[in-house]
C-alpha cells in the first residue's frame, strides 16, 4: 500500500523534485514491449515503415520533400536508437521471467518434497496394514477351525456301532 494513501499515518511534508515511480511499472512495460517485438505484427509494421521511408526518400520518383537522402543516415540513427532501447528492455523482461521461473521452481521442489513425504507415509501405513491383516483371523480360517472342532466333538458313527 502506498504511504500517501494510508489514513493511519501523518502526511509527509517533504516534497521531492524526483518523480514518484512505480518500480514494477517499467518491468511490466518491458515485458509487454519484448512480447510485442517478438511478434510477426511488429516485424510487418517495421518492414512497412522501412519500405515507405526508403521509397519516399529515394532519389528515384517524383520530386517531393525528402528528409533523409541516400544513404539514409537518419533511418539508420532511428533504427539504432530503437535497438539500443530494445536490448535493455528485453533483458529486463528476461530477468523478471527468470525470477518468476525461480520462484515457480522452488514451489515445485517444495510440492515434490511434500508428495514424496506423503508417499513414504502411505507406504508405511500400507505395510503396517498388511502386517496387521496377517495377524487377523480371516473368515475362512475361523470356519475351518470351527469345522474341525465340530468334527472332533461329533461322536464317530463307527465307534458307536461297535458297542
Amino acid at each position: 500500500m502506498d504511504e500517501r494513501s494510508r489514513l493511519d499515518q501523518p502526511k509527509s511534508r517533504r516534497r521531492s523534485l524526483r518523480p514518484r515511480t512505480d518500480g514494477d511499472r517499467l518491468g511490466r512495460f518491458s515485458e509487454r514491449f519484448a512480447r510485442f517485438m517478438g511478434t510477426a505484427t511488429f516485424l510487418a509494421w517495421m518492414t512497412v515503415v522501412v519500405i515507405v521511408w526508403v521509397s519516399w526518400n529515394a532519389s528515384w520518383g517524383p520530386d517531393r520533400p525528402r528528409w533523409d537522402e541516400y544513404p539514409f543516415i537518419f533511418l539508420t540513427l532511428i533504427l539504432s536508437l530503437q535497438a539500443s532501447y530494445a536490448a535493455p528492455l528485453i533483458l529486463l523482461a528476461q530477468n523478471r521471467q527468470e525470477s518468476r521461473d525461480r520462484v515457480q521452481q522452488e514451489q515445485d521442489r517444495d510440492a515434490n518434497a511434500q508428495s514424496h513425504a506423503d508417499m513414504e507415509f502411505l507406504a508405511r501405513e500400507v505395510a503396517s496394514l498388511r502386517l496387521g491383516i496377517g495377524e487377523v483371523a480371516t473368515r475362512d480360517f475361523i470356519r475351518g477351525e470351527l469345522r474341525g472342532i465340530v468334527e472332533s466333538l461329533e461322536p464317530d458313527d463307527e465307534s458307536e456301532s461297535d458297542d
